[in-house]
């Protein structure tokens, strides 16, 4: 498969989905530890893809959304951004409400 369709399935088919740099177990940098536990935090189940073991999604997925750092937030299918604007989210509320809505 074209590493530009798996990136695209990957996100059609997870209503939440962060790419990140680790696991949010093991988050392998801040920015990463910070956006994953803030949707954590909001109590919902999210896919996650450790862009630091899939070096080809790394490389290609700001071609996707012209996006050029990690995290990246997906919310049924549409890019929230990164960790500043996944946390300006988080403290207003915005983010909860937006995953709650996802996860129905």
């Amino acid at each position: 498969m074209d590493i530009m369709d798996h990136i695209k399935q990957a996100i059609e088919s997870n209503s939440i989905i962060l790419f990140m740099k680790g696991s949010p177990e093991f988050p392998q940098c801040g920015f990463s530890a910070r956006t994953s536990q803030a949707l954590t935090e909001c109590g919902v189940e999210y896919a996650t893809i450790d862009v630091l073991a899939e070096p080809e999604v790394r490389a290609n997925l700001h071609r996707y959304a012209d996006w050029p750092t990690f995290p990246q937030l997906y919310i049924n299918g549409e890019l929230i951004g990164g960790c500043d604007i996944v946390m300006e989210m988080y403290e207003n509320g915005d983010l909860k409400t937006a995953v709650e809505q996802a996860s129905k």
